[in-house]
Parts: structure tokens; sequence; C-alpha cells
């Protein structure tokens, strides 16, 4: 019995013993973390919650101070470490460390305080992913461009549909965020904190091409011509855009010279044009198709881009407004008058050429498209003088009985003259194809007024 009672005594003086220990260690590290404590390898024993906290706030600061460019050719986007909120949770790491060994049950915690091996934490961490999502959104919405199937309809020798086949493209976002991870990753060893980052951007071919739709060798664009014609008249409008809807979708024959007129047609009410001011008999008059020749103008255009031989080609009697919008020169329009004067255009590519024609009556806006099979010629432009500029003559009013006395109508409006030319050539390779100057005589035009004298 005396044995017993003497371990039990022993025990207890141990215990006791063991609970003193505990307290004074306990008492040593009241508000500091344990010694048993790493956090991503290194100690952090001894230290208070706000040390452990600086720590990692100052580990942070080339995150915060970091701006990361996403770019892609002319397509950029800056989003910095700060808006991000980019870095180690500092508080988060401070608790954690503090609360090991202090969880609360006697014998775990015991054990954790004194173990050999010490308790290692992993550091969170983090950024507001969606804000760097969003900065992506933002590019993907300029950069990507979906991929558009070949479609070509032929009907009843013009065609009804067309859709060049597109190649598209995509950011590729997996990569993205690796590329930025890295850069995140390498940035406390970087000697700088403004990271530019290439976009890696995918190409996406079309499953069906233009070349493998049509038998007629039409597989992409090859020449474009553009004007505008703000302030115009409504019947005008109307005009410029039943013309360009009669040529859309023409095919032109290799070989083949295309004439303006004859592939529009009869130009009068009886086919749906509408009055509006044409140059007849050296006066600007209404008449029906007033605003054709903003159609042969800009097909004018696209035929140069595209390094075709102008067979026939008239300009205006006086410089036309309407062709010097866009910051174009005078001198790059073609006039037409069925049947004397005309627009001809020969086809001397391998292929056939698709006219097709975007008449924008909102934004007062005309486009022209060839689409064939480019040969690798080369047209330019250059030497484009406008000289001899002469002011338009004085004002001319007529009396008209018509009108009643005070009004006065403006019939003809004052132009000056000009004198232009500019060189037109092309090349393939070494070979010269065209080499052809353009001029103009515009002459100065005046302003007459009706003023009515009826009583």
């Amino acid at each position: 019995m005396g044995g017993i009672k003497h371990k039990l005594i022993m025990v207890c003086i141990i215990g006791i013993g063991l609970a003193l220990v505990v307290r004074a260690y306990d008492a040593m590290y009241a508000g500091r973390v344990y010694p048993s404590v790493t956090i991503n390898g290194t100690s952090f024993g001894g230290k208070t919650p706000k040390e452990i906290e600086q720590y990692w706030m100052a580990k942070n600061e080339p995150f915060e101070q970091a701006t990361f460019t996403f770019v892609f050719e002319n397509h950029m986007a800056t989003v910095s470490g700060t808006e991000m909120g980019l870095g180690y949770d500092a508080t988060l790491s401070a608790t954690q460390a503090f609360l090991v060994g202090r969880s609360g049950t006697f014998v775990t915690d015991l054990l954790t305080k004194f173990s050999p091996n010490p308790t290692n934490l992993t550091p969170l961490f983090r950024f507001q992913e969606d804000v760097f999502t969003d900065t992506l959104d933002q590019l993907t919405q300029v950069i990507n461009i979906p991929v558009q199937d070949a479609l070509f309809e032929f009907r009843g020798g013009k065609v009804t549909a067309f859709r060049p086949s597109k190649e598209g493209r995509e950011i590729n976002l997996e990569e993205t965020k690796k590329r930025f991870s890295d850069a995140v990753v390498n940035l406390p060893t970087s000697s700088t904190r403004s990271v530019v980052i290439t976009l890696p951007v995918n190409p996406i071919k079309p499953s069906l091409t233009t070349d493998r739709v049509n038998a007629f060798g039409i597989k992409e664009l090859i020449g474009r011509g553009y004007s505008e014609f703000a302030h115009s008249i409504p019947g005008r409008v109307h005009n410029v855009a039943l013309a360009s809807a009669k040529l859309h979708g023409l095919l032109i024959k290799p070989g083949e010279t295309f004439s303006f007129n004859e592939a529009l047609g009869d130009v009068s009410a009886a086919t749906g044009f509408q009055p509006a001011y044409v140059i007849k008999e050296g006066r600007t008059v209404l008449g029906d198709g007033g605003g054709v020749c903003q159609v042969s103008t800009t097909l004018f255009r696209a035929a140069l881009n595209a390094g075709l031989p102008i067979i026939e080609r008239r300009a205006h009697a006086y410089r036309v407004s309407y062709y010097e919008q866009a910051g174009y020169k005078a001198g790059l329009d073609a006039t037409v008058f069925a049947p004397s004067v005309d627009l001809k255009i020969k086809n001397d590519t391998p292929a056939y050429i698709l006219i097709q024609a975007k008449t924008d009556t909102r934004n007062m806006t005309l486009t022209f498209e060839l689409y064939g099979t480019s040969d690798g010629r080369k047209p330019e432009i250059y030497n484009h003088v406008v000289g001899g500029i002469t002011p338009p003559p004085p004002d001319l009013y007529q009396d008209d009985p018509t009108l009643p006395v005070g009004v006065v109508k403006q019939v003809d409006f004052a132009a000056w003259g000009a004198k232009t030319s500019f060189q037109y050539k092309v090349t393939r390779g070494g070979e010269v194809l065209q080499d052809t100057s353009f001029t103009s005589n515009f002459r100065p035009w005046q302003a007459v007024y009706l003023r009515g004298i009826a009583q």
C-alpha cells in the first residue's frame, strides 16, 4: 500500500510540475507565436501577430506596385496589382500562426507546442479574379473575330448571295493565365514593376473556304472603292442606293470589258429612279438618276485599287463636293451619261471578278468591293496634282415669271475651277502592266438663282 501511495504522490508531483512548466511556457509566449510554427519554411516563433502581418505586407509591396499591360497589336489594357488585390493574405497568416497550439484541446496543444517537427503553414496568395477576368473580357470583345465560312449562290446569271470565307481569331485564355501567373511569380526578383504580357492569339480556320464553293476562281478581295455623299437630297440618296444595288452581285468574266452603262441599264422614272441634280447642257438641273455618278466614281476608285485597266473614263465638267468628301483630292471621279459617256473597266485577271456594293444611307457612305483572284499586281497612284485653281464667276440671277415676287430659288451651285492629274502605275514583280495618267479640267462654275417676278 505504501508503494502505491508513493507512486501516486510522484505522479501528482510530476503532473503539477508539468502543468507549471506549460503554464510558464504559455506565459512566455503570451501574445506571441510558439517556436514550433513556420510559414512557407520560415520560422515565426516568438513573433506577435502584428509582426507577422507586417512581414507579409512588406512581401506584398512588389505586387501592389506592379502594373500588368496585356498587348496584342494595337490593342492593350492595363490593370494594377492594387486593383486586383494581388498579394498574400497577411492577416490570415498571422491569425493561423498564432492559433497553432491554442485549439483549446490540452493534449493536442501540448503535442503541437513541444513537437520536434515544426508546424509549417502555407500562406494564402489571393487576387480578385473578377477584375482580371473583366480585363480579359474587354480585350476579347475587340480582338476576337468569329470565323466565317464562305457562302456563294449563283442564280439567273447573277450572284444572289455571297460571303467570303474569313479566318477568325481568339485569345488563348489558358495560356494568358499561365503567362500572368509566371509574371507574378517572377515579380519579387524582377527589376521592373511594369509587366508587359503579349497575348497569345490563335487563328481559327474556316471549315469552308471561298475557293471551294464556287467555280469562278473568286477567292479574295482584290480592290475596294469608297465615297461619301453627306447632304444629298432624298432623291439623290435613293438613286445612289438603287444604282449600286443593280450592280451588286454582277460578275465580270476574265478578259471581258465591263460597261457601267450597259450593266446599269435604263435610268429613268420607269426603272425607279427619282429626280435629283444632274449636269445637263451646261447647267445643274433636276433630272432622273441624279446621283448615279456617285456610283460610277466609287466603282472607278475600286478598279484603280484593284490594278485593273481603265478603258474609258470621263471627268465631271466641274468639281463636285461629294467626290472630295472623306479627304479625297479632286480628280478621282468618273461621270457617266448614257449612251455617250461611259465608264469601262477590263478584267485582265485570271478569274472572274465579283462586284459587291454596300450602301449606308444612314451614314451616307458607299463602298464597292471587287472579289477575284490576286495575281500579285501592285497598283500605285502618285504625283496627284491639283492646280490651276480659279474662282467661280459671279452669281447669276435670272427673272422667272413662274415664281412669285420676292422668292429666290438657287438652281445651280458655285464651284472653283481646277486642273488635276495623277499617275497610275501597275506592276507585277519586275513587269509593268500599266503606266498611264488621268487628267481632269474642271471649269469654274457659276451659282445661278431664279428670281420671282410674278405679281
